[in-house]
């Protein structure tokens, strides 16, 4: 039996596996995008992604009825004019400033979990100069090629209104072909061209030709992915609502089940809200709310027994209350900020601390006297499988302490946000079709471990309980804090604004005050 004819455009360049790093050095290479640095071929879900997260769901669902009508340009007109529409639907009158936030805290994360091993390998060997050469917008693709790639970035570039603040839904010029050819050619002026050029795709050719040697990179959704360690930046923080890469059916899904999850979402909170805290466990099972609970829970505080100091990581708004709901009884979140509108309608208790060490330690002898307090020292919350800095201040206030580590379990839309309505959160959460929560609490620290009664800094206390819950979950403890997060997400310290309008707020756990 004859061997099936190679993929166009591998007759005239061999197939990237030919390639042998130790023919001879090289030391630059230009490259394509999607399809050769990335697994797949589409674009597609990137441009979702940013008509869902800076535009809305009404532009979201516009651009997905657009889909049939994309591909049948890009098969039977070209490339250029599926970009032009794709660009037109997903950028038109949006603000430059939200679109660079995606770009900033959203795409990352699905860029990165699709890059392809083996052209990566070949991409990263050259050192010297690493330029990737895409149809994409600069605008999308620019913080991910620069920050997790090391290299230049070359992509579509769109034009502006008002003042530059805003996309019109044109574009400059449309970077395929002849035009991919002439950029490789002005980023190199000096007349010696890439050692090495890699494409996907017959549009790539041109510039591929300019290049001292190139390599085409067959078509191979499965083809393995590049580690997370191997790539030169890590995804720690991240944000957006959508927990999959958008592929055409996952964005048909998470937009048709919306209005369906939102309802379902509703009568989660306020079903389970009628029900008494030591049973909250058992219906949540019966609402399609998963809840492990592990280790032994710290007994119930009684008259000369005062309650524990709950110290725990923060994975979402909801955790105090989850907490709660584990326990079967209520408990008093902690935090240093809370509106009045979040302490009313709060199916637990919520206190604000005011900084000062010696009142707040009042403050907080007198909470535990009446039952368990709940605090997550990390200060917001963090996606991955990592935590960050412990704050110390809790390690000061009572040595009975008992860690608690917590993982949600998140299959469709994410329970938190950097950007986004923080109101909105918990909804989110109880928005996915089967949510879950596991709780495991850990022994209570014994007396030697502890500021008091064993004379240990608060420092060496936080850094103690952060990585007995690393260890028992499988995370990284990192240094990393509140204002690092909210400096790569938001473009801010993340400084809690003082107002009590409801949705307008910055901290993470106000959002958590309204629903169980």
């Amino acid at each position: 039996m004859a061997a099936p004819p190679p993929p166009p455009g591998c007759a005239r360049f061999p197939p990237v596996h030919r390639y042998d790093a130790s023919a001879r050095p090289r030391r630059t290479a230009a490259a394509d995008l999607d399809g050769t640095l990335l697994a797949s071929s589409s674009a597609f879900p990137y441009y979702f992604l940013v008509a869902l997260e800076a535009g809305s769901y009404l532009r979201a669902l516009a651009l997905l009825l657009a889909a049939p009508l994309l591909l049948l340009l890009y098969t039977a007109v070209s490339e250029a004019a599926a970009i032009a529409l794709l660009v037109l639907v997903t950028f038109a009158g949006l603000r430059v400033r939200d679109v660079e936030a995606v770009a900033r805290g959203v795409l990352p994360r699905h860029y990165a979990a699709g890059v392809r091993a083996d052209t990566w390998a070949v991409f990263r060997g050259c050192d010297a100069r690493r330029v990737v050469v895409t149809a994409s917008p600069a605008v999308m693709v620019g913080e991910f090629v620069r920050e997790f790639l090391g290299a230049e970035v070359a992509g579509t570039e769109l034009e502006t209104c008002a003042g530059g603040t805003r996309f019109t839904g044109r574009i400059k010029a449309v970077l395929v072909g002849e035009r991919k050819r002439e950029v490789v050619q002005r980023l190199f002026a000096g007349g010696d061209m890439p050692d090495v050029g890699l494409g996907d795709r017959e549009s790539d050719h041109d510039f591929m030709a300019i290049c001292k040697e190139a390599y085409m990179v067959p078509p191979d959704r499965r083809a393995p992915r590049a580690g997370a360690d191997s790539l030169l930046s890590r995804a720690i923080f991240h944000d957006g609502r959508l927990v999959r890469r958008p592929d055409p059916a996952q964005a048909l899904f998470a937009l048709a089940y919306l209005p369906l999850g939102f309802l379902l979402a509703l009568f989660r909170v306020f079903f389970n809200l009628m029900i008494p805290a030591r049973l909250v466990r058992h219906t949540y099972r019966l609402t399609g709310i998963r809840l492990a609970v592990r280790g032994t829970p710290p007994p119930p505080p009684r008259p000369g027994a005062p309650g524990s100091l709950l110290v725990c990581n923060h994975r979402t708004a909801l955790d105090p209350i989850i907490i709660s709901v584990a326990l079967g009884r209520p408990v008093t979140c902690v935090t240093y900020s809370v509106s009045r509108l979040s302490t009313a309608v709060s199916p637990i208790r919520a206190v604000a601390l005011t900084r000062d060490r010696r009142a707040d330690a009042a403050r907080m002898a007198a909470l535990l006297a009446e039952g368990d307090v709940v605090v997550c020292p990390e200060g917001t919350t963090c996606r991955e499988p990592a935590l960050l800095r412990f704050s110390a201040l809790f390690a000061e206030l009572t040595d009975r302490v008992v860690p608690v580590a917590l993982e949600a379990r998140q299959g469709t839309y994410y329970g938190s946000t950097a950007r986004g309505w923080k109101w909105l959160d918990p909804y989110f959460f109880y928005m996915n079709p089967r949510p879950g929560y596991e709780v495991t609490f850990l022994p209570p620290l014994r007396p030697e471990e502890t500021c008091g009664a064993g004379g240990r800094s608060a420092v060496d206390v936080a850094n103690h309980v952060q990585r007995l819950i690393a260890k028992e979950l499988g995370f990284e403890c990192t240094a990393l804090t509140r204002k690092d997060k909210y400096m790569k997400l938001a473009g801010n310290d993340g400084t809690v604004r003082k107002t009590n309008k409801a949705g307008s707020r910055d901290d993470d756990d106000a959002a958590a005050k309204k629903v169980a």
